[in-house]
């Protein structure tokens, strides 16, 4: 490599830094305004405001406030699907029915401790897995995804749980599930991916409201309501005794 090749290279190797560190910033200064003041409070004036730069120059970095909003939102999934696959490896050696309680404990404890940016996760929609799936907010949300589901296609392959017979189910509802168990490579068949599908809404549905101070009316306290509520998608996989 020649000494000119050598300085670009410097050259960009620095430029790439220093970008890496506004990003850094500025989605660090989203975070405290989304925590601080809120959602709606987190616009591209608002957030250039916070890394003293101009709303304009944010443009640099994001081309919009769509931009920005699906940037930091995969943040977001990236730390809360690295806290599950944390709770999974701590328990490397477990039996797969262990890893998917302490997955699922894990996915509570940093939405509890995080209720804004939980909050602002599930305000959103997943994108379907047709619709942009090159976005870095599409990949962050399917890594988090991937841990409960890979964990579940695990059960099933070792000891299948119990699923309902298929022409038990509403037409329609077979034809979503086909279509699914069709995205996942058919590695849950279509009964399978309804039990977890199912779980899923029970234990994500339950976390959101709590989150969302949706049973404040009746709770100071969900945990319980939660670990009953993991006691009884325990039951359905077949995980107890």
């Amino acid at each position: 490599m020649t000494e000119g090749m050598t300085m670009a290279a410097g050259t960009s190797s620095r430029r790439a830094r220093v970008r890496q560190a506004a990003l850094e910033e500025i989605h660090g200064a989203a975070r405290t305004l989304l925590v601080e003041r809120g959602p709606a409070a987190v616009t591209i004036n608002g957030v250039a405001r916070q890394v003293g730069m101009s709303g304009p120059a944010l443009y640099h970095y994001y081309a919009s406030h769509d931009e920005l909003v699906g940037a930091v939102t995969a943040g977001f999934f990236r730390e809360l699907a690295a806290a599950m696959e944390q709770a999974r490896d701590a328990r490397a050696d477990a039996p797969v029915g262990e890893r998917i309680v302490a997955v699922c404990r894990a996915m509570r404890a940093w939405a509890i401790a995080h209720p804004a940016e939980f909050g602002w996760i599930f305000a959103g929609p997943v994108t379907p897995p047709n619709r942009d799936p090159g976005s870095t907010r599409h990949r962050a949300g399917q890594r988090f995804e991937q841990v409960l589901l890979d964990l579940t296609i695990e059960l099933w392959e070792i000891r299948p749980f119990p699923v309902p017979d298929p022409a038990d189910l509403p037409g329609s509802l077979r034809e979503q599930l086909t279509a699914y168990s069709a995205s996942i490579d058919g590695r849950l068949p279509p009964a399978a991916a309804h039990v977890f599908l199912s779980c899923w809404i029970r234990l994500y549905g339950l976390l959101c409201m709590e989150v969302l101070h949706q049973l404040d009316f009746a709770y100071t306290d969900l945990e319980p309501v939660f670990e009953e509520c993991l006691d009884d998608i325990a039951g359905i996989l077949g995980l107890r005794g």
